[in-house]
């Protein structure tokens, strides 16, 4: 969620489960990890200065969403990494989000609006825009295809 969405509020929103289901996929790293583990089928988790560190493998990579452009340097380093799957708002109108469409193998839109997991396990409100998953080599669009074949969402 947005800063502004959740002023006030935790930065911390937990990926639910189904979007996990969907994907079909195991990652080797969670680029953006809290310090409690979730849902994330992954091998290995960066909890802090993930920005900073070598990423490897194929990842996932739902990061803080935080102030206006806070996702732009996550972005860039996820495409320049090429092998994984994002996930951030659906603002289409955004120049970060549209920079990632142009930048992206394949995109898929969450049907529906996600309510993610707050730490405790509980659901939050669902947040005021769609949910948008970036693909990023040939195994991103393979989950983004899984995820549109188990009625995740539709792809562009």
């Amino acid at each position: 969620m947005s800063h502004w969405e959740t002023a006030g509020a935790t930065d911390e929103w937990y990926t639910p489960q189904y979007i996990f289901d969907a994907l079909d996929v195991s990652f080797d790293l969670d680029v953006a990890a809290p310090r409690q583990r979730t849902n994330v089928p992954a091998d290995e988790f960066i909890t802090k200065d993930s920005l900073f560190r070598e990423w490897e493998g194929f990842v996932w990579m739902n990061p803080p969403f935080g102030g206006r452009n806070a996702l732009r340097p996550w972005l860039v380093k996820f495409f320049n990494h090429g092998n994984g799957v994002a996930l951030t708002p659906d603002r289409t109108s955004a120049p970060w989000w549209q920079g990632a469409a142009e930048c992206a193998d394949a995109v898929l839109f969450i049907g529906g609006k996600v309510k993610f997991e707050r730490p405790d396990g509980s659901l939050g409100a669902s947040p005021s825009s769609g949910t948008t998953l970036f693909a990023s080599g040939p195994l991103g669009v393979k989950a983004l295809r899984n995820a549109r074949g188990n009625g995740l969402g539709w792809m562009a």
